[in-house]
C-alpha cells in the first residue's frame, strides 16, 4: 500500500517512477498447487523461469527452453501457478493498476531487438514513458532529470545470498539505483522493500554511510577468513559422469596433501571436494576444491607446484578442469 500510494503521488506530480527488481521473467518458476511439483531444467540443478510474454520456461543457466505446460507432468493436475515475481509480473501488476501512463520494461528480454534499448531510453527522456520496471541494466550510467521515485524490490535476496561478494554487489546496486532519483532540481524519494529492516549493512546504506557499510562488511570478511584478509584459489572440475568429476578432485586433493606435508598448521587449508553450488549445469556434474591461506606467496607457490603435478597426470578427456586464482565468486 505504501509503495502504490507513493507511485500515485509522484505520477500525479508529473514525476517519473523506477521500479527495480533484479530478476527477469514473470516468475522464478511455476508449481503445481496439487502435488508441489515445480518446473525443473533437465540439464541443470535449477528451476526453469516462467516467461509469460514468450510463453516459455527458460533456464537462465544453460539457456534451454520449453513450452509452458498446461498440466502437471507429475500428477496431471491443471492448477499450475507462478511462484515469485520477476519484471514481467511487476509490469503486469502496474499496468492493471495504473493503465496507460507510458509503462515500459527494461531487461534483457525487452531489449533484444537492435536499437530497442536506446528507443526505450529516448521515450523515458522525452517524458513519453513515466513508469518503468527494470533490472540492473538501468542501474548505472543513465541520467533521468524527471525521475523522482525509485523503488527497490526484494533487497534481501542480495544480502542473504551464499555468494561471498553478494552483499558487496547488492550495496553497489542499491547505491546506484537509488542515485537515479532526484538527480536534477526535483527532490527524489527511495523506497526499499525488505523483511529485515534491522540489517546492519542495509541501515548503513539508508544512512548514506558507505564508509560504515564497507567497515562492517570487512569485519564480516575477516571473521569468515575471506578476502582481502585471506587468499583463495578455486579448482573447478566437471564431467558428464559424476564419479569422474570427484575421482579427479580426490586425486588432486591427495597430491595437494603430499605437497603441503611440510607446511605449518593452518598455513594453507584445502576444503573439499564438494559439489558446486549449482552441481549440474548443461548436463555436466560440477565439483570443486578450495585452497585458502593468509599468505599470498605461499598459496601461489603451492598452486604452481600443483599445476606441474596435474599436467603429469593422465586425465580423461571427458574431465574439464580450471584453476581460478582470487575467484570473484565460488559458483
Amino acid at each position: 500500500p505504501q509503495l502504490m500510494a507513493a507511485i500515485k503521488y509522484h505520477l500525479a506530480q508529473e514525476g517519473q517512477v523506477l521500479i527495480f527488481i533484479n530478476r527477469r521473467g514473470f516468475s522464478p518458476t511455476i508449481i503445481c498447487h496439487s502435488c508441489g511439483w515445480s518446473s525443473q531444467c533437465h540439464r541443470c540443478d535449477a528451476r526453469l523461469t516462467y516467461h509469460q510474454t514468450s510463453q516459455q520456461l527458460i533456464c537462465h543457466h544453460c539457456g534451454s527452453r520449453e513450452r509452458v505446460v498446461k498440466t502437471c507432468t507429475a500428477c496431471g493436475g491443471s492448477q499450475l501457478i507462478p511462484l515469485g515475481v520477476g519484471t514481467e509480473r511487476i509490469e503486469e501488476a502496474l499496468k492493471s493498476e495504473f493503465g496507460d501512463v507510458g509503462l515500459v520494461r527494461i531487461d534483457r528480454d525487452s531489449t533484444q531487438k537492435k536499437g530497442s534499448f536506446h528507443a526505450i531510453l529516448d521515450d523515458i527522456l522525452s517524458g513519453k514513458s513515466r513508469l518503468f520496471v527494470g533490472t540492473q541494466m538501468i542501474a548505472k550510467g543513465h541520467h533521468f532529470p524527471n525521475l523522482t521515485l525509485t523503488a527497490i524490490l526484494d533487497a534481501d535476496g542480495g544480502f542473504l545470498s551464499s555468494n561471498l561478494r553478494a552483499s558487496e554487489r547488492m550495496g553497489q546496486l542499491i547505491t546506484q539505483v537509488a542515485g537515479r532519483a532526484g538527480r536534477a532540481q526535483r527532490p527524489g524519494e527511495v523506497i526499499i522493500q525488505t523483511r529485515h529492516p534491522d540489517n546492519r549493512l542495509l541501515m548503513d546504506l539508508i544512512d548514506h554511510n558507505y564508509n560504515a557499510f564497507s567497515k562492517h562488511l570487512l569485519q564480516e570478511r575477516r571473521e569468515a577468513q575471506l578476502p582481502p584478509f585471506f587468499y583463495l584459489t578455486l579448482l573447478r572440475a566437471d564431467a558428464y559422469n559424476i564419479d569422474q568429476t570427484f575421482s579427479f578432485l580426490n586425486k588432486i586433493k591427495k597430491i595437494s596433501s603430499d605437497l603441503t606435508s611440510s607446511f605449518r598448521n593452518n598455513e594453507l587449508q584445502v576444503m573439499g571436494p564438494v559439489p558446486a553450488p549449482l552441481q549440474k549445469r548443461a548436463g555436466k556434474f560440477r565439483g570443486q576444491l578450495l585452497f585458502q591461506s593468509n599468505n599470498r606467496k605461499r598459496i601461489h607457490l603451492h598452486i604452481d607446484r600443483l599445476i606441474d603435478k596435474i599436467e603429469q597426470l593422465k586425465i580423461s578427456s571427458s574431465v574439464r578442469w580450471s584453476l581460478d586464482v582470487d575467484p570473484i565468486d565460488l559458483f
